[in-house]
């Protein structure tokens, strides 16, 4: 059974999530508070964590940050804020979607499943080409483990999955709708493009020598991106 730990302080909400959460096979553990989500965060292993953003002994984005040290498990925020700097910030921190209150639940629901098929997916070990290689970055499927000159890189599931969409299609230009749709899985009524802007300049922040002038990843004006290294695998 797939384990979600919800991190809300409104109780009227929280007990409705979990609820309709629970009608869909799902075990829940509820946190009113930064530091019982925390507590949880840290001795649990959640197969998705649902955050508010405004609780009452601090932000989720600080607990947010605090998971992404040591653990890829995807981050659907609920937020009343819905002002574009803020959504930005929340996918910039690590977490994976986000959702404007009020919600409908099914809309929850739909953000989930997507979420978790996108991070199982992208969890699955490939058996065809365990190893890319690309000048300075190697990719080891396998393991899902990303380094550069000897050195683990620590990405987050959807970045994991953006670099590998990107690597599969070395030297292709990917229009920014082919890329979304890969990347999401989902058709386009849940995707905002700044998301994927947010993807690339982490991927590059981690990977680039200098971001501001990228090897790897290009910007092709006016269509999308294209990794232009050309990649071996095996």
């Amino acid at each position: 059974m797939n384990k979600i730990l919800l991190v809300e302080d409104d109780s009227t909400l929280a007990m409705g999530i979990e609820y309709s959460l629970k009608n869909e096979g799902y075990e829940v553990d509820l946190a009113n508070n930064l530091a019982i989500g925390k507590k949880l965060a840290d001795e649990k292993d959640y197969n998705l964590i649902i955050l508010d953003i405004s609780l009452p002994d601090g932000s989720g984005y600080d607990l947010c940050k605090h998971i992404r040290k040591s653990k890829t498990t995807p981050i659907i925020f609920l937020t009343a804020l819905d002002e574009e700097v803020n959504v930005v910030m929340g996918l910039d921190i690590g977490g994976d979607d986000y959702i404007t209150k009020p919600f409908r639940i099914r809309e929850l629901l739909s953000r989930i499943n997507a979420v978790m098929r996108r991070y199982s997916q992208t969890a699955q070990k490939s058996q065809d080409i365990a190893i890319l290689e690309s000048k300075d970055v190697t990719v080891k499927k396998i393991e899902s483990k990303v380094v550069i000159k000897g050195k683990d890189i620590f990405l987050t599931p959807s970045e994991y999955k953006l670099l590998l969409i990107l690597m599969q299609n070395s030297q292709c230009t990917l229009t920014r709708s082919i890329i979304l749709e890969k990347l999401w899985d989902v058709e386009g009524d849940f995707v905002d493009d700044n998301t994927l802007s947010v993807y690339i300049r982490r991927l590059r922040e981690k990977l680039e020598e200098d971001s501001s002038s990228p090897e790897y990843i290009k910007t092709v004006r006016g269509i999308g991106y294209k990794w232009d290294i050309p990649v071996r695998g095996s």
